[in-house]
């Protein structure tokens, strides 16, 4: 199975704190990484979870608020520090290209590979062979956007010595069945359960990443039966009137929203620095949802 994991490289709330930078986290897959959110300090937190910058293809900001977005220009001046010669692709709401340029134009930064800047919009975004990622809106003061990573399905395991003995030639047609598609050679049809062993066969694994928002069922059925349901927890119930105002989620409700969407794994972030017991969180979020953890920063998860 390809590696797929994740690392948390800040997760605090607002500001950050002597244990916790401001929260962001890498995806890595097949080799590449995905960063979703970059606040200050991002960068550094890479470097010291070995996290490649020079590997990262595709950016997902979340917003703009300064602790989702700031550590943006500077990434990109180290990325061509050191010599970056292909393009990235950075994601975001509605103004994106915009504020890349003026952040670039203020840090007065000379970017010598390609910045490709796209809106979203619900939907699928980002759309390959080995995985895609869908973008939804979230109920936050400003646009926001959360963003699921979806693996591609496996079929199941393709047998070489089938194809051959069925005479399908190899290369293209081969492809094409492993991808659960028929193929026809002359008068002749082969459908995929011909050539592939179906029971070895598995769904792609799928991880969603929720920042800044209120609980809304309108995101529900986007990250519904993810392995992992990243979602941001900034307090505690008893400040459950604090979130309301500042359209932010308690523990508690994380755990509703990870029961209601039956996820496998929750994992909390976007931690206050007022809530210095994590156990307090953690303990609420189990009231709703058994398998819950709260996030460290530079915490690494393996699905």
């Amino acid at each position: 199975m390809e590696e797929l994991k994740l690392v948390f490289l800040g997760t605090a709330a607002s500001v950050p704190t002597k244990e916790r930078n401001l929260s962001a986290v890498a995806l890595k897959h097949l080799g590449e990484w995905l960063l979703f959110d970059c606040p200050e300090g991002t960068q550094r937190q890479m470097m010291t979870a070995g996290v490649s910058y020079l590997k990262i293809r595709y950016i997902f900001i979340s917003h703009f608020h300064a602790d989702h977005f700031l550590g943006l220009p500077g990434m990109l001046a180290t990325m061509s520090i050191h010599q970056r010669d292909y393009p990235i692709t950075i994601f975001g709401p509605k103004g994106i290209r915009q504020r890349v340029g003026q952040a670039i134009d203020l840090s007065m930064l000379k970017i010598n590979f390609e910045v490709r800047c796209k809106e979203v919009k619900k939907g699928t975004i980002v759309d390959e062979e080995k995985f895609l990622v869908r973008a939804f809106p979230l109920k936050h003061e400003v646009p926001c956007y959360g963003y699921s990573f979806r693996e591609a399905d496996k079929l199941g395991e393709f047998s070489r010595e089938k194809a051959l003995t069925l005479q399908i030639p190899e290369g293209p047609l081969w492809g094409k069945l492993q991808k659960g598609e028929a193929v026809k050679i002359g008068l002749k049809t082969f459908k995929p359960e011909q050539v592939m062993d179906l029971s070895k066969g598995r769904r792609g694994r799928k991880v969603s990443v929720i920042f800044d928002t209120r609980p809304d069922k309108e995101y529900f059925n986007e990250i519904k039966e993810s392995d992992v349901l990243v979602h941001e927890a900034t307090f505690l119930q008893e400040l459950a009137s604090r979130a309301i105002q500042t359209k932010h989620s308690t523990a508690k409700e994380a755990g509703a929203v990870a029961a209601q969407t039956r996820c496998k794994k929750l994992v909390l972030t976007h931690i206050s620095a007022r809530n210095k017991e994590e156990q307090k969180l953690e303990n609420e979020a189990r009231q709703e949802f058994a398998d819950v953890t709260v996030a460290k920063d530079l915490m690494e998860i393996k699905l």
